[in-house]
C-alpha cells in the first residue's frame, strides 16, 4: 500500500500530511516566518505517530506556488533534501487547487474560485471545478490585478470564493454565493491531490521540483 507524505509552506500557513496504510494523519499551524524551524519537526511528529521510517515514503508532494516567494522556496528546498536521501520522487501541486480542494472539504462546494493576496496589489488566481472528487483547473492560473479577475469562458452555475484574495472581493467582480476569505492551504488537501496524480503517475526526480510563481511568467502588455 502507497504511503505518501505531503508538505506546504507557501503561505501563513505550515502543514504535513502523511497517507501510510490508508490512514491520513496531519498537522496544520498559522505560524507565519517559522515554517523553516517547524516544518521538518512537523515531518517527524507525523512519522513517529504512524510508527514508519522516512524510508518508508513512497513518494513525496508539496505546494510548489503560487504563493510567498520565500515560503515556496522553503518547501521546494526540504523536499529536494528529502527526496534526494531517499532516492524518491516529487509530486508538485497548485496550491490554488489545494485551496479549492480545501473549500470543497470543508465547504462542500463543487465550484471555486480561488485566490491568494500576491501583494503588490495583486492576487494569484484560479478557477477549479470538482469531477470525481478533484478539484480540476478550468482555464489558467494567474497573478493579476483584482479587477481582472474572471471566471472560465462558458463558465456556468454557482462559484465560491476561497483564499485570502478575496480580501479584495468589493474589487472582484466575480459572483460568487459565498465566500471563505481566511481560508488557507492545507496538507490533508494536498495530500488528497497528490494521490490523483500519484495513480496518474504524474511523478518527477526530485530535481525537477521547481516553484511556480506566476509573476516570472507574466509579460507586461504593450501600450497601445
Amino acid at each position: 500500500m502507497t504511503t505518501l507524505l505531503a508538505l506546504d509552506t507557501a503561505t501563513e500557513a505550515c502543514s504535513v500530511a502523511l497517507l501510510h496504510e490508508g490512514r491520513v494523519l496531519s498537522r496544520y499551524e498559522v505560524i507565519p516566518r517559522l515554517h523553516a524551524q517547524r516544518v521538518l519537526p512537523m515531518v517527524q511528529e507525523l512519522l513517529g505517530e504512524a510508527g514508519i521510517p522516512l524510508a518508508a515514503v513512497d513518494a513525496i508532494a508539496f505546494g510548489r506556488g503560487p504563493g510567498a516567494f520565500t515560503g515556496v522556496r522553503i518547501a521546494v528546498g526540504v523536499v529536494q533534501g528529502l527526496a534526494f536521501a531517499l532516492g524518491r520522487p516529487v509530486l508538485p501541486v497548485s496550491n490554488l487547487a489545494v485551496l479549492a480542494q480545501r473549500a470543497h472539504r470543508e465547504h462542500g462546494v463543487g465550484q471555486v474560485a480561488a485566490a491568494i493576496d500576491a501583494r503588490m496589489d495583486e492576487i494569484y488566481w484560479g478557477c477549479y471545478h470538482l469531477k470525481d472528487g478533484e478539484m480540476r483547473l478550468a482555464g489558467s492560473e494567474a497573478v493579476l490585478p483584482p479587477e481582472r479577475a474572471a471566471l472560465p469562458r462558458d463558465a456556468g452555475g454557482e462559484w465560491f470564493g476561497a483564499g485570502t484574495g478575496w480580501g479584495y472581493a468589493a474589487r472582484i467582480g466575480v459572483p460568487v454565493v459565498g465566500m471563505d476569505a481566511g481560508l488557507l492551504p492545507h496538507a490533508e488537501d494536498l495530500l488528497t491531490l497528490a494521490r490523483f496524480a500519484w495513480a496518474r503517475e504524474e511523478v518527477v526526480d526530485a530535481e525537477h521540483a521547481q516553484p511556480v510563481y506566476l509573476r516570472d511568467n507574466v509579460a507586461t502588455p504593450k501600450r497601445s
